[in-house]
């Protein structure tokens, strides 16, 4: 008997072209955004890029207009608090008697500066800096740069043969940035705690802690909350200083008269009288 062929014949159907409109559709929304976010961010700085663009008759070739721009607003909502930076060998001879202001506005009260880096260097600008900071009538302040792989009690050491705090001058201040590679977290924390007892013992004042953010949160928040902190925060959705910071570094790209390179620039959490009741009596 002969079989009939019971193989159904199914017909091609065209593709349909809703995936490709969809797509089109995406990418035009995604496009849309992007010009929003820009028309946003441009409206919110737009005193910082006029300024920038328009008024300013020159600044450095290097200069980021956006960052710059940004710095302008962080300044502007942190009115009434004191500004001030931060310095090492990597700013060069800086010429201190032109280290005045920060956009010809904002007085530079205060500087900190670097004096010593693990348990063998003292910064090679450190002795000019600290002289001429005084000679400025700048308040001051120096800062140890930690090894967390060095003995801390021979770093100790070395910042206090190097560094003869005043009166009026700031508290010590330990700079920890990076993490241990030849010790747990736990004993890193045992080094730095070493350090501070040492260096507040000698001085007489308890110190202060710098490093950014992300380490404070993670490693210092909870065990070091006896301490006050300087942080390290650029990005810029930041625009305002956090109530539990002491001083807070907003930025690494603030240009000042005297200054040939790029500096750091710092906000403190208060008036120049409440600064001036933090020194060294």
């Amino acid at each position: 008997m002969k079989r009939k062929n019971t193989r159904t014949t199914y017909s091609r159907k065209p593709k349909k072209k809703s995936s490709v409109f969809s797509a089109i559709i995406v990418r035009n929304l995604f496009i849309g955004f992007l010009i929003v976010v820009v028309l946003s961010v441009g409206y919110h700085y737009r005193s910082g890029f006029a300024y920038y663009l328009g008024f300013k008759s020159h600044f450095p070739r290097n200069t980021d207009v956006f960052s710059e721009a940004r710095n302008l607003k962080v300044l502007e909502k942190n009115e009434g608090k004191v500004v001030g930076i931060d310095v090492s060998e990597y700013q060069g001879k800086i010429r201190w008697s032109y280290v005045d202001t920060l956009e010809k506005k904002y007085p530079l009260r205060y500087v900190l500066i670097r004096s010593t880096v693990g348990n063998d260097r003292v910064d090679h600008q450190f002795k000019r800096n600290w002289l001429g900071a005084k000679e400025n009538k700048m308040i001051r302040g120096a800062y140890h740069y930690y090894r967390p792989n060095e003995n801390s009690l021979e770093q100790a050491e070395l910042f206090i043969k190097t560094v003869k705090l005043k009166k009026g001058d700031l508290p010590p201040v330990l700079d920890i940035e990076k993490l241990p590679k030849e010790q747990s977290i736990e004993r890193l924390k045992i080094g730095l705690r070493r350090w501070l007892k040492t260096v507040e013992l000698h001085y007489g004042v308890r110190p202060i802690i710098y490093t950014g953010e992300k380490y404070y949160d993670d490693f210092l928040k909870e065990e070091f909350s006896d301490y006050l902190f300087w942080i390290a925060n650029y990005n810029f959705y930041r625009e305002e200083i956090q109530d539990n910071w002491l001083f807070w570094q907003f930025t690494e790209k603030g240009t000042v008269p005297g200054i040939d390179y790029n500096v750091d620039v710092n906000i403190y959490n208060g008036d120049l009288q409440q600064l001036q009741f933090i020194t060294v009596e």
